[in-house]
């Protein structure tokens, strides 16, 4: 973190410790999106609904995609009693929003027979650079659980995933990264890879 404060802007969400991050994730009855990631399929994509707090008044519908190399993400706000009817398998509130994306999102879920399977969630600080986009992000202390699939619980019994000092870090940007940056996110001995919370929870099932 010293590192990243030194040359770049924290997240106005950050704090002292940085910010909960809670995430619902989706898949299809045969678990097709949990295969495509660990077969290491080229295109392969992740559904989530995410917030902040129990208690938020919203939560956000993400979709991620990756082809090779390169991945997007796009996202719609949601009102938390929508995404309440969508974690219980109820898509139609999607129609009632006008951007694409949410009309996209519900031809899928239906489509593919999405539903609800994991709540993740973890602690996060985040950096940033007006170059390229640029957005680092350290998450730790990360938990999971298949118990329940309440986005909004105050009570959900959760396993630790990885072990408690271990950090993910994740490098986002445009087109290419500055040496500055580059530098500073490389850590001895250690080697970049693709990592999803989604798949390190799963493979605990």
């Amino acid at each position: 973190c010293g590192r990243l404060a030194g040359g770049m802007m924290e997240d106005e969400h950050n704090g002292a410790l940085g910010y909960r991050v809670r995430s619902l994730y989706f898949d299809t009855l045969d678990e097709g999106d949990f295969e495509d990631k660990i077969n290491g399929l080229e295109l392969r994509r992740k559904l989530r609904l995410r917030c902040y707090s129990p208690v938020d008044s919203f939560a956000m519908l993400e979709m991620k995609q990756k082809e090779g190399a390169y991945q997007k993400k796009r996202s719609l706000r949601v009102r938390r009693a929508d995404a309440r009817r969508l974690q219980e398998g109820d898509y139609a509130p999607l129609l009632e929003y006008e951007e694409p994306f949410a009309a996209e999102c519900y031809g899928l879920m239906h489509r593919m027979c999405y539903r609800p399977k994991t709540v993740v969630e973890y602690q996060r600080r985040a950096f940033i650079a007006k170059e390229n986009h640029i957005r680092i992000t350290l998450d730790q202390d990360i938990v999971a659980t298949e118990a329940s699939v309440d986005l909004f619980s105050e009570k959900l019994d959760m396993y630790p995933v990885l072990h408690p000092f271990h950090t993910v870090l994740e490098v986002k940007y445009d087109a290419f990264l500055p040496e500055l940056v580059r530098l500073a996110v490389q850590i001895p001995d250690r080697r970049a890879g693709a990592c999803s919370k989604y798949a390190l929870c799963r493979r605990f099932d």
